[in-house]
């Protein structure tokens, strides 16, 4: 990336489409008119072509290391985002399972994942932190799930709400855990062998918008039924090796490059947690020793390492915030209007650079205008 291209860069705390790497952005640059031995650019090339398909056998095999996803899972390269997963998920799971579904409500994406999947069959919400506009998540004592559910389904991370689950929920032996792990994939390591099926938006932390990741236990896979339309059955995706359709080629190829970055400039993901530890208590610091000033929607014992929300005394500072801290190269900090405020995205990708910029930055608008 040219040093113009480079320094025109603000601190970008979109919560998603997110930051990437610009290692990433500058190895895709430098690649995209032709990809090198393939003489046409991988936006021309047909996904049946060796090239893509190694491509794509690439990115399985690097989330497969950075994991530790052994062979009894499958890792397919879908569309549709989360929202599509919504209804996937039950439609394979629940549908004409004779069973209930079991969902944790901890925030606006759970709770738009039980609205779909009601319409699969049954579902019973074992927990709802609704009443205190979800800012926090149960302990194990708060819920109880039945032993024969079809699967536990929670959110990891509350994009919007900025809660996290700092382990996971507590599931009945047999009882498959379903994950949405949109806004944290990649973000430490992840027992997978704890799961049923986790699955992933990639343009959050892991990738541009257009693939969506999901790792599911073979086991799972013949559940679903044959009368399902084609593309909601996993079993299609899982048996062409995630090409039933054209699958989003641009979009895998990108997060092979994230997985490598993350595998070989920043160690794995247990260095990764460490750094977005560091990241996360820097910001929460500030909201913490501000004397009151700044007030974190989630409680701190599930505060999230990616997403930081928190409010101003009123409007008219939020305002006076948002404008001063665009003048700093610091963007894209409005928080969503359920919660109002602000909303921090620290993704990977986001430099230590930019949340220590962000956290002087609060530091100094606070004693100024307390």
């Amino acid at each position: 990336m040219t040093a113009t291209a480079t320094a025109q860069r603000a601190y970008n705390f979109s919560a998603g489409p997110a930051v990437l790497p610009v290692s990433v952005l500058e190895e895709v640059r430098d690649e995209l008119v032709c990809l090198p031995g393939a003489r046409s650019s991988l936006l021309e090339m047909s996904h049946r072509d060796k090239t893509f398909v190694d491509i794509l056998h690439d990115a399985e095999n690097s989330l497969r290391s950075l994991l530790n996803i052994s062979d009894d899972y499958a890792v397919l390269f879908l569309q549709g985002g989360a929202a599509l997963q919504f209804s996937m998920i039950p439609a394979n799971l629940l549908r004409d399972s004779g069973k209930s579904a079991a969902y944790i409500q901890t925030g606006t994406w759970g709770k738009k994942a039980i609205a779909e999947a009601k319409k699969e069959g049954p579902v019973e919400v074992v927990y709802d932190a609704s009443a205190s506009n979800f800012n926090h998540v149960p302990g194990p004592q708060d819920y109880s799930v039945a032993d024969d559910a079809a699967y536990l389904y929670y959110c990891n991370n509350e994009t919007i709400q900025g809660v996290q689950f700092p382990t996971e929920p507590e599931c009945p032996s047999g009882v498959p855990l379903v994950c949405d792990a949109s806004s944290d994939f990649l973000y430490r390591p992840v027992d997978i062998n704890k799961y049923g099926l986790l699955y992933a938006c990639a343009q959050k932390n892991a990738g541009p918008a257009g693939v969506t990741v999901v790792v599911i236990r073979r086991d799972l896979i013949d559940r679903g039924s044959v009368s399902l339309p084609g593309y909601l059955n996993y079993k299609n995706h899982a048996d062409a090796d995630s090409e039933w359709n054209t699958p989003p080629t641009f979009a895998i190829w990108v997060l092979g490059k994230v997985a490598k970055w993350l595998q070989n400039d920043i160690g794995g993901l247990a260095a990764m947690e460490t750094l977005n530890r560091k990241k996360a208590s820097l910001l929460y610091d500030a909201i913490d020793q501000s004397g009151g000033y700044y007030t974190g929607h989630a409680k701190p014992e599930c505060r999230s390492l990616m997403n930081a929300t928190f409010t101003l005394p009123n409007d008219d500072l939020q305002s006076a915030f948002l404008a001063q801290a665009a003048e700093r190269d610091l963007v894209n900090l409005k928080g969503h209007r359920s919660v109002g405020g602000i909303r921090a995205s620290i993704y990977n990708a986001m430099p230590i650079e930019g949340v220590q910029s962000l956290a002087s930055f609060m530091t100094d608008f606070a004693s100024k205008n307390a």
